[in-house]
């Protein structure tokens, strides 16, 4: 119970510093990982550790992928090419539905690409249709990462859910099937609920960027192919790599093609490449561009914050992770005669309590494994909906322990107060509604 108490006095501690003092994240973060580190026991020699480890290890997973997206960002913005890829896809789909076209493009592209990296090549596109389409960012952004989090909880071959599906045993295809089929009806909910509070709170996406300044870019835009390529060419290398890598046999060497493949489809690289298709949308190129003065160093200067802050989330996550948080509401809850609702609710607490969805996937099948013949979960489709039913929990919720919540705000200018009201919500909403389908299901198969 202290710990747990912790848990919500660091979470209120982060929200204080930020939204009434108006500290900056980074510290409010850093502060709260050192209060629930010193005051839950830690050895010093351990506090100091585990945050050099959690800032280095988060940034060693996201920190160039963030910069490498900042950049292309940069370039597709500040040659019109965004403008234009927005002005095509309103064309096509509406400008009342650009919630729904994020969803469901977060929702396809995170099966084989993580969430956060999702959203960082997703980000420029989602920015120039919120502003074209004179939309609220909360609202469409909250849609994309809401669409991005329910494939990468639910769907193999995201490495959560497919080890979890390792851990329980349940056949792959059959989890897969059912985690699109909840997966579309939770996207569903998430789509009339990023409407709902989309239109409740209005953040501009580019405040500093008017229609005319728009109007002057599109002229010298480059064509809407040409701006799609940045976007388009990381995402088909990353998934090229899923697919290669899931068709790989165990023990098998792989090949060279294979080899090649998984080297540039991994998100570095494939951004990387994805970067360089980028440099080729300005029509006149000048080197003054690639300077600290120029686009790339204006968004360096931009990425710098956002990479400090998700560094220092990883901290809080790595100090709550290290804590034992997670074992104390594993024990907690494991007794508890719940059926289909406990590996969902014990998710849920997992993930609340520090931060990783994966983490919390794989936490929670290896400690639901060995009591599946005593709750009564023996058939094929007894194993996929409890593997669905972890998923469903690993989105509850997400708050200042997961990176993705940083990344979120930080890259779409969304405050923290709102980041919890819309998002961390959000996440409850979804993933209880997820549970909820789960639960129907069990009683139908």
């Amino acid at each position: 119970m202290i710990a747990i108490l912790l848990l919500l006095l660091s979470v209120l501690l982060i929200i204080l510093l930020t939204v009434k003092l108006k500290v900056h994240p980074f510290l409010a973060l850093l502060a709260a990982a050192l209060f629930f580190a010193l005051f839950s026991g830690m050895s010093l020699d351990n506090v100091v550790k585990f945050v050099n480890d959690g800032f280095g290890i988060t940034l060693g997973k996201i920190g160039i992928v963030i910069v490498l997206g900042v950049i292309i960002g940069a370039f597709l913005e500040h040659s019109g090419g965004a403008y234009k890829l927005a002005e095509v896809v309103l064309r096509i789909i509406g400008k009342k539905r650009v919630h729904e076209a994020m969803g469901i493009v977060g929702f396809i592209v995170s099966i084989p690409v993580f969430a956060d990296s999702g959203f960082i090549i997703l980000n420029p596109l989602n920015k120039s249709l919120t502003k074209r389409a004179g939309l609220s960012i909360v609202g469409t952004a909250t849609a994309l990462i809401l669409g991005l989090m329910i494939t990468h909880v639910l769907v193999p071959p995201t490495p959560g859910p497919i080890a979890a599906a390792g851990i329980i045993g349940a056949d792959v295809g059959l989890v897969m099937l059912v985690g699109l089929i909840i997966g579309l009806l939770s996207l569903v909910v998430a789509i009339i609920y990023c409407k709902k509070m989309g239109s409740k709170t209005f953040i501009d996406p580019n405040p500093e960027i008017t229609e005319e300044v728009i109007e002057e870019k599109m002229k010298e835009a480059p064509s809407a192919f040409k701006s799609f390529l940045p976007i388009l060419i990381p995402i088909l290398l990353i998934v090229g790599k899923s697919i290669m890598e899931f068709n790989l046999v165990e023990g098998q060497e792989p090949a060279a093609l294979v080899k090649f493949v998984s080297f540039i489809g991994s998100p570095i690289i494939a951004l990387i490449i994805g970067m360089l298709f980028a440099f080729l949308l300005p029509k006149k190129w000048d080197n003054e561009m690639l300077a600290t003065s120029g686009w790339v160093g204006k968004a360096l200067a931009d990425a710098s914050n956002i990479i400090l802050i998700t560094g220092a989330g990883g901290v809080f996550g790595t100090i709550l992770q290290k804590s034992g948080i997670a074992e104390v509401l594993a024990d907690a809850l494991s007794g508890a005669n719940l059926g289909i609702w406990l590996p969902f609710l014990l998710c849920a607490a997992i993930k609340t309590a520090q931060g990783s969805s994966t983490v919390a996937l794989i936490t929670t099948a290896s400690i639901i494994a060995p009591l599946l013949l005593t709750m009564g979960f023996s058939t094929e489709i007894d194993k996929a909906l409890v593997v669905s039913a972890i998923g469903a929990g690993a989105m509850v919720v997400s708050h200042a322990n997961d990176s993705g919540f940083w990344i979120l705000t930080q890259f779409s200018g969304i405050d923290v107060k709102t980041g919890y009201r819309v998002y961390t919500l959000g996440t409850l909403v979804v993933g209880v509604f997820a549970a909820l389908c789960v639960y129907i299901a069990s009683f139908i198969f």
